[in-house]
């Protein structure tokens, strides 16, 4: 024979008799409807994941069209129905590409403008930003605000100007001429600038009660809090040298200086607009090293760029 405890034994103050602390009615109705998902609910999830789906679909299809294409066969680019895979495989359009159009070479000179520029940019971008947010000079809000007004006017804008300029100092075909007019660049200013206002002051203010010069708290203190946030600056800053097209080529004539995405052009002028497995080649290959370096940096990126959204 069994007895129920319930029926027996009185009520404890403060608990229900399933065991629960006792709970208002508002807070058994909130706790029942997150219990319970609602069809809304459900609904929004399922429409955020099918715009997720299409998204990727979006980008993917395309990418993988571009590797496929890069091993196909010329009559198997044009096959009729369109082929998902290469049959047969074609990875000759690789050494192609590389014995045709001098890939070595560009990739050098890709390389090299994408370094210097990079080192460059970073370098002005921090000094910049260090100075507008912890120097005081006169005109400092003005200067800033022609930083940002320079964000807002086209780079398209000045290529004549700078075009006449170079050309007037011979720097024609020279690897000064493509990285002097592309050195100066206010986004890294703004960017670090920002994000060097959002640290602790108690943390500076330390620095400077120990004597730390001003170059040296730079060094020790305030980059290193700012890691993050200066590799996006980075990746973003060689991902955009590394594609850069027009300026170069205006300026260069010939394989001497010319970056990667000059040779794709004089690769797709030598093939046509039919022979397009070595043409992908060569995009899979001016793509991969920013692919690879962006895949061993996104971490970074993404805490920098996401860095002072939530405050906890």
């Amino acid at each position: 024979m069994t007895i129920d405890t319930r029926a027996v034994l009185p009520p404890v103050p403060g608990i229900e008799a399933d065991g629960d602390p006792a709970r208002t009615p508002t807070q058994r109705r909130r706790r029942t409807r997150r219990e319970a998902p609602t069809s809304t609910g459900l609904g929004a999830k399922a429409a955020g994941y099918a715009g997720i789906a299409v998204t990727v679909l979006v980008i993917a299809v395309p990418l993988y069209f571009i590797v496929i294409t890069s091993l196909k066969t010329h009559p198997d680019i044009y096959s009729d129905p369109i082929t998902w895979w290469p049959n047969p495989f074609a990875p000759e359009n690789y050494s192609y590409v590389t014995g045709t159009v001098r890939f070595d070479r560009y990739l050098r000179n890709s390389v090299i403008i994408t370094a210097v520029l990079t080192v460059v940019q970073v370098v002005l971008g921090v000094l910049c930003a260090y100075a507008f947010a912890f120097l005081r000079f006169p005109g400092k809000k003005l200067l800033f605000l022609l930083v940002l007004a320079s964000l807002m006017v086209p780079n398209h804008i000045t290529i004549i100007s700078n075009y006449a300029l170079v050309a007037g100092w011979g720097w024609r075909n020279t690897f000064q001429g493509i990285i002097v007019p592309l050195a100066g660049v206010a986004f890294g200013a703004f960017l670090m600038r920002n994000h060097f206002l959002s640290l602790p002051k108690e943390i500076l203010e330390a620095a400077e009660m120990d004597g730390t010069g001003f170059l040296r708290t730079l060094f020790r203190v305030v980059l290193p809090l700012s890691w993050p946030t200066l590799v996006a600056f980075i990746l973003i800053t060689v991902v955009t040298e590394w594609n850069q097209y027009l300026w170069p080529f205006l300026v260069s004539d010939t394989d001497a200086v010319a970056p990667l995405p000059i040779g794709l052009t004089q690769l797709q002028d030598n093939e046509g607009l039919t022979n397009w497995g070595p043409v992908m080649a060569g995009t899979v290959l001016t793509t991969l090293p920013m692919l690879i370096v962006f895949l061993v940096l996104q971490k970074n990126m993404i805490k920098g760029l996401t860095a002072g959204a939530v405050k906890g």
